[in-house]
């Protein structure tokens, strides 16, 4: 069951840009057995690993727009350490819900229906930074590489299309999840928790031929239908992980 899990995660990673960390940490807590905290940081590993061979295809196809990965994805990198640092002091039932509600809040977004004759116009250098920092802060609290708060970013306030974003996500999330990792594995080590590389190989590589068959076919499918196959899942996994930790804050 598991290992199916990571090559589904990889299809994710290719056909959305995202979704990798949002399938990991549940896999990995509820169905592997690892703990919080040893799972948030094996889940950056996986995911960055997986991103970074994904955006390969979709470097290949032009897809990717550079001057965010710059703008979005460097201030995006020094977000993600200060939010791994922070995580350190929040007990892991609050980072699995607040990633929840995240979730929830990203889903609606994505399902909101464009503006008849909308035109988006490139967003300011100084504004695609503070996106990119607050959400590599958050994405580096929960542990997570964020590709379900960067596409709906640069798709709505960065301006590219679901495509472009889908590959510039991937960029960005492989720099961001290899600084949050390293925090974190940080605090593992002052946990004497120790990381699995085996399991993570193990998905790492079920994680990138899926996410090959992912990106095979995204091209395929229209832009809006990708931000509700998005929401979509977003919604279930959210009101999952609500569920399983919401309680256990009172």
């Amino acid at each position: 069951m598991a290992w199916i899990g990571a090559f589904i995660v990889g299809i994710f990673m290719g056909l959305l840009g995202s979704g990798g960390s949002i399938l990991n940490i549940p896999i990995l807590i509820y169905v592997v057995g690892e703990s919080e905290k040893a799972a948030i940081a094996e889940s950056l590993a996986i995911v960055g690993l997986i991103a970074f061979v994904a955006s390969i295809p979709y470097a290949r196809k032009k897809l990717i727009a550079w001057r965010a990965v710059l703008l979005f994805g460097v201030p995006g990198m020094l977000g993600a350490y200060f939010g791994a640092l922070l995580g350190e002091f929040v007990p892991a039932a609050a980072q699995l819900t607040l990633l929840a509600a995240i979730m929830l809040l990203a889903a609606f977004v994505m399902f909101r229906p464009p503006e008849a004759g909308e035109q988006r116009e490139a967003r300011a250098y100084w504004k695609i930074a503070s996106d990119g920092m607050l959400v590599g802060l958050f994405t580096g609290l929960v542990g997570v590489g964020g590709g379900f708060l960067i596409v709906p970013t640069l798709v709505l306030l960065g301006g590219l299309s679901m495509h472009e974003a889908i590959g510039t996500s991937l960029v960005v999330i492989a720099l961001k999840s290899s600084v949050a990792y390293a925090k974190h594995h940080d605090v593992l080590n002052t946990l004497n928790v120790p990381v699995d590389w085996d399991l993570i190989v193990i998905f790492v590589a079920l994680g990138i031929v899926g996410s090959f068959a992912g990106s095979s076919v995204a091209h395929r499918i229209p832009h809006r239908s990708l931000q509700k196959i998005f929401g979509t899942m977003l919604v279930v996994i959210g009101a999952y992980m609500t569920v399983k930790n919401l309680p256990a804050l009172f």
